[in-house]
């Protein structure tokens, strides 16, 4: 499946540890500087770039040893802290080859928590982006805590392409693609279609993640109209030949849902993990969300109000039943919901514009 062409159009290149790294844990740059010419090839052919690089905390290990036992966040911050400054000078001086500019952004995931912070990262890629600076991005481990790492950047990635509206993801890593039970790729994994009877526990040996997190980031990218290739990275001249040749590289594409999903959506999409709060509604309220015609939650139908939030955060939608039927912005803070629950005539708690459906 080819990569598209149109007049505009950025393309997120996610690269795994695994491909990165030598079997002996230390960075491959002769696979880092491969890559670097691919992606340089790339820009030459008109499609903006954003890489998404892991590989700080592997490099970092072969460069120091602790001097004591640490515990896993601790060497995460150590490794990754001396890491991360190689990994982004070795990138530095390969695309300098190229005459590339390139710029580092390190995040982490409540950065993507709030509208403000989402859109302040969104603005920085731009801007990046309009004076030919390539940005590599990478979460920021010497900050990160445990509960509110990324899965690994597979998720990071994912959601760098819903944020800037990418035409394609392209997740690369150590397998050809997603295999079937007769131990074929398959190519292509139609929009809303369920493959987890093919994918297989386990993690990858340098990564946090594996082929499920891959697919179900995957899935979900695609459902928001994004194609997403996973494809071998070790693979000699993969980025071109997906360009050049598609249908003779072995990949898997999850095809795009056709359907216009709106730039906020796309946030709310991602922010269940966010939600600082939980409203529950009753069975008529239900209904009317739940219906064809949009709706806005009105704080009429909301019969309980939980979690600290404040006005802007996110919040999670209940049915009576316990069961979670949406999310979204909330333009009351918990304090002043509560103070007005079961009340008409006032602004919805959640306009349907800042609300996101489970089954969308």
């Amino acid at each position: 499946m080819a990569l598209p062409k149109k007049d505009t159009q950025t393309i997120v290149v996610k690269v795994g540890s695994n491909v990165l790294t030598r079997s002996d844990g230390k960075l491959d740059v002769t696979r880092m500087s491969s890559l670097v010419d691919q992606i340089a090839w790339l820009r030459q052919h008109g499609y903006e770039i954003i890489l998404v690089s892991s590989g700080s905390v592997a490099s970092g290990r072969s460069l120091v040893k602790a001097g004591k036992a640490l515990g896993s966040v601790e060497q995460r911050q150590l490794y990754s802290a001396v890491g991360q400054a190689k990994l982004i000078s070795i990138y530095y001086d390969l695309f300098r080859e190229h005459k590339i500019h390139v710029g580092q952004i390190l995040t982490m995931k409540e950065s993507f928590a709030t509208r403000q912070e989402y859109l302040n990262q969104r603005s920085c890629m731009e801007v990046m982006l309009q004076n030919g600076v390539l940005p590599i991005v990478n979460e920021n481990d010497t900050v990160s805590i445990t509960e509110l790492m990324f899965t690994d950047n597979d998720e990071l990635s994912g959601l760098i392409a819903s944020m800037m509206q990418a035409t394609t993801l392209v997740i690369l890593s150590n397998v050809d693609g997603v295999y079937n039970n007769d131990n074929k790729v398959i190519p292509t994994v139609s929009s809303g279609e369920d493959i987890s009877r093919y994918i297989k526990q386990g993690k990858s040996t340098m990564g946090r993640g594996g082929m499920i997190t891959k697919c179900a980031i995957a899935s979900k990218i695609a459902d928001e109209g994004i194609k997403v290739i996973i494809a071998n990275g070790k693979q000699d001249n993969i980025l071109v030949e997906l360009v050049k040749n598609p249908d003779k590289t072995v990949h898997t594409t999850f095809l795009p849902n056709t359907d216009n999903v709106s730039p906020v959506k796309k946030w709310l999409a991602h922010s269940s993990s966010f939600a600082k709060g939980i409203v529950t509604i009753n069975e008529k309220a239900a209904k009317a969300l739940t219906g064809k015609e949009a709706t806005s939650l009105l704080l009429v139908g909301v019969t309980k109000v939980e979690g600290s939030f404040e006005e802007g955060d996110i919040v999670n939608i209940f049915d009576e039943n316990g069961r979670k039927i949406a999310l979204g912005r909330s333009s009351y803070s918990a304090e002043e919901a509560q103070r007005h629950l079961g009340e008409h005539n006032i602004k919805p708690l959640v306009h349907y514009d800042y609300m996101y459906m489970e089954n969308e």
